[in-house]
């Protein structure tokens, strides 16, 4: 067995791990600064809206000796807006210019064919009205509305109301955190990246739902036991998915960092960057919230009960009184085979006090 898997499997038996639920206040704390900076990001800077929602015109050029800094100059003299010029694999340039009508954008492009140097009839031109953009905008908020909607009705029947606020609320900072993203490098948002953070919203699920399947298989009848508080098994069943969490994050962001860097980079910015880095940022935090937000905000929602509450503090009682007789704090609720023990007082200790029992 590899290192990785052995790991694995002693996480998931609860011989090792890491606590997360204990240590919340932190994550809390840096989900809370970075999306501060998203939205002070976004605030600031704002968003790059592509020539599809802003309306515009395209031009694409034949392959080019022609600087990006001066096909921009040159567009934008030619136009007097604005403009975006991007370099193409192939050599070619794609140039956007906001606020064209039919008439401007035929006198753009003459004049850019005579300062590129083309026949005018190689640039491919196309014209875009921001009509076009806002249908598709409001039809990506009506999806993303609906979306949450039907997460939260199945998330609150298939477990319960609680997992269901935690799972949005995790949704809520993995857009937030993959749109200020986009204002802070600048990239455009284009009908690419609606379909990437639409795309996202399933993958940020994911990794959540397989945590909440393992603690509520834990938690079922959880009061009818003294020996671990409800905080201890959300931490359990997040260290026993941990390794397949972090597999299946690992696993998906391959291909889409090769879009990204490989894809974009080489081959030349479009498409291939507006729907990859969506991707990227947010299959990166959809994996953190689940993990770092998610779970441990399950965990406080639950502490609040009156039973679980009551629960914790039978279970304190007892484990202050077995220490108090020098006992493992287990002792109060009879004694635990070796696995259950490890996994509350650490392997180590829990070999020592069964061997001491056996003997």
């Amino acid at each position: 067995m590899s290192k990785l898997g052995d790991l694995g499997a002693r996480l998931h038996r609860g011989e090792v791990g890491y606590d997360f639920i204990g240590n919340r206040k932190i994550w809390y704390g840096l989900s809370i600064l970075i999306t501060i900076t998203a939205i002070v990001a976004l605030a600031v800077r704002g968003i790059n809206m592509g020539i599809e929602f802003q309306g515009g015109a395209v031009f694409t050029t034949p392959k080019s000796e022609v600087s990006v800094s001066q096909a921009q100059e040159f567009a934008e003299e030619a136009s007097g807006h604005d403009a975006i010029v991007q370099k193409l694999g192939n050599g070619s340039l794609r140039i956007q210019v906001g606020g064209l009508d039919t008439e401007q954008s035929d006198k753009v492009r003459a004049d850019l064919a005579k300062e590129l140097g083309v026949a005018e009839d190689k640039i491919a031109a196309e014209l875009v009205g921001p009509s076009w953009g806002e249908q598709i905008a409001n039809k990506a908020w009506t999806g993303l509305g609906v979306f949450m909607i039907l997460v939260v009705i199945y998330l609150a029947i298939a477990f319960e109301w609680r997992m269901a606020i935690a799972a949005l609320v995790a949704l809520i900072h993995d857009l937030t955190i993959t749109v200020g993203v986009y204002s802070l490098v600048g990239f455009e948002v284009t009908v690419g990246t609606v379909i990437g953070l639409l795309t996202i919203l399933g993958y940020s699920l994911y990794d959540t739902v397989v945590v909440f399947d393992s603690l509520k298989e834990s938690t079922k009848d959880i009061t009818k036991q003294t020996r671990f508080t409800y905080s201890e098994l959300a931490n359990r069943s997040i260290n026993g998915t941990l390794v397949r969490s972090i597999n299946t994050t690992v696993v998906a962001l391959l291909p889409v960092a090769g879009l990204l860097f490989i894809g974009g980079g080489v081959l030349g910015a479009g498409m291939l960057n507006d729907i990859s880095l969506s991707l990227f940022v947010g299959l990166a935090a959809g994996a953190y919230s689940s993990i770092f937000i998610a779970t441990p905000l399950v965990a406080d929602l639950k502490e609040r009960e009156p039973s679980i509450k009551a629960l914790r503090k039978r279970i304190l009682a007892k484990r202050a009184s077995a220490a108090a007789k020098g006992e493992s704090f287990d002792a109060a609720d009879g004694p635990l085979d070796e696995g259950a023990e490890a996994a509350v007082v650490g392997p180590q200790q829990g070999r020592r006090s069964t061997q001491e029992r056996r003997g």
